[in-house]
């Protein structure tokens, strides 16, 4: 690499910062862009916060994942001459001082980032924009991480959408109406000599952070460098994506992306996504509910009508539900139920299986997420808020705004939810989508010698008793109606609150 210093090491040389939150890529990163559109030497910071991590239940997966894919950005970043600092605080109230302090130290007079939607985050940018405006430093702050900022995509009353399809109607209209292509600035960034002295010993220096109360996990099964994601992308987009619509539900069929971890971190961009999906398969935009690409990009959509959400009402941030008359469900309380359903060991074996495979690997289906969702909430009659917290504990894709919609649409809390009355039978739901227990198997291995007939209910199985596996913890029709019977009275109530 040909590094050049603008001026001498004795000159005073203005840089711009970008600062690196959820949007670990160089490619299509607006934020990067326009910090090097701005013509000034560029210095990146990412700030670790272990313990806002903690507070929000970031599991060590993810963490690790974040470490690795640092190193990935140090390396891209240092062969357009841009240095890479990597800093440490306990959490975001500690960003304002650790921010003004490398302006100083580096004569920023402009920070670049991309805007995060939760309420924490929204509050410790407003933190630091004050601050950088009162010492005279300019505060950019661009949308990113979804494909159409929110905000765009509202009804004819400019609210934002309460029910999916309408939304996602919308949003297909007025993304198909611009370039939502990505975007990556491929200007040559000029190092000062700060910069280059910083290039110079940046490369080698250790990206690890402090995993501070946790239990390092690995993430090894997720490659991060950006040749093999970019080719996971591409993979899906030219082998699977055509068949989503009949593979996606059925786990023991490699028929899903396996890209949200890194949609989570911002290594990739829902932006490369759509890009990737409509030039190897355009009739993606075209409503049908058969077309796999389609499909696909809705689940995309999804992704954003959930950021959306969470930029437009603080209470999902803050442990609420969308549905305000399900806060006086009266749920359950009962740990060895809870600890039964987190180890696997609830006697529904894809319930059970799915959750080994989240705690094995961090990641776990999708049509499993809604099946392990739905018995928590309905089978258990567990708070919801708990299972969310789990998910969050475990996965390596964790992200609030999908973790919390797909919560709150299980425990039909949420906007465009699952209504109350309709409840997932686990059993049906396993003979339906594992019907020869392939998936069952792969993760109970306990299982192995139960026959076909019973692998989805084995405690019927004359043979059972020679098994290592728990009965049923719950009585499913039971459960079921007591479960309506609960939001029924919790309606009820909110109703007739409303009216005293």
């Amino acid at each position: 690499m040909n590094i050049e210093p603008q001026l001498s090491a004795t000159t005073t040389v203005n840089h711009v910062l970008v600062w690196l939150r959820a949007d670990l890529r160089v490619s299509d990163n607006t934020a990067l862009n326009r910090a090097i559109a701005s013509g000034l030497p560029v210095i990146a910071a990412y700030i670790a916060t272990p313990m806002q991590w903690y507070q929000h239940y970031v599991s060590g997966r993810q963490i690790d994942l974040i470490e690795r894919r640092l190193h990935v950005i140090k390396q891209q970043l240092h062969d357009i001459n841009i240095p890479l600092l990597i800093l440490e605080g306990d959490d975001f109230a500690v960003a304002t001082d650790i921010i003004i302090n490398v302006c100083q130290q580096y004569q920023i007079s402009a920070v670049y980032c991309n805007r995060q939607h939760a309420w924490n985050e929204k509050q410790r940018d407003r933190a630091v924009e004050q601050a950088l405006l009162a010492q005279d430093k300019q505060w950019h702050c661009s949308d990113d991480f979804c494909a159409l900022p929110p905000g765009s995509v509202v009804t004819k009353q400019q609210q934002m959408y309460k029910v999916f399809t309408p939304y996602r109607n919308a949003w297909l209209t007025q993304f198909l109406m611009h370039n939502y292509q990505p975007v990556t600035n491929s200007d040559t960034v000029t190092p000062s000599a700060q910069c280059a002295d910083l290039l110079a010993g940046n490369i080698d220096a250790s990206c690890n952070i402090q995993t501070f109360n946790y239990t390092k996990q690995d993430s090894v099964l997720w490659p991060v460098d950006e040749g093999a994601i970019q080719q996971r992308l591409q993979m899906f987009c030219e082998t699977k994506a055509e068949y989503y619509q009949q593979q996606r539900d059925f786990p023991a069929i490699d028929g899903t992306s396996c890209l949200s971890p890194y949609l989570a971190i911002g290594a990739l961009s829902a932006r490369q996504c759509l890009s990737a999906l409509l030039q190897t398969l355009p009739q993606c935009v075209e409503i049908n509910k058969d077309n796999g690409a389609f499909v696909w990009l809705s689940e995309v959509v999804w992704r954003e009508f959930y950021n959306h959400l969470l930029d437009s009402d603080e209470r999902l941030s803050k442990n609420q539900p969308f549905q305000l008359y399900t806060d006086n469900v009266r749920w359950l309380e009962n740990s060895d139920h809870v600890h039964a359903w987190q180890q696997g060991q609830t006697g529904f074996p894809l319930v059970d299986a799915a959750m080994r495979q989240l705690a094995t690997t961090g990641w776990m289906h999708n049509r499993l997420r809604m099946i392990t969702a739905s018995f928590l909430t309905k089978d258990m009659l567990c708070d919801w808020r708990i299972g969310e917290q789990w998910f969050m504990q475990q996965l390596i894709d964790g992200e609030l705004a999908s973790n919390n919609g797909g919560w709150q649409w299980a425990a039909s809390t949420g906007t465009d939810a699952q209504p109350y009355f309709r409840v997932f039978n686990p059993t049906t739901q396993s003979e339906r989508f594992d019907p020869n227990g392939e998936f069952i198997r792969q993760w109970l291995p306990e299982l192995k010698s139960v026959p076909d007939k019973y692998i989805h209910a084995p405690s019927l199985w004359s043979g059972f008793g020679s098994v290592n596996y728990p009965l049923p913890i719950v009585d499913h029709k039971q459960m079921r109606l007591l479960a309506i019977e609960r939001y029924k009275q919790a309606k009820t109530e909110y109703d007739n609150q409303r009216e005293a």
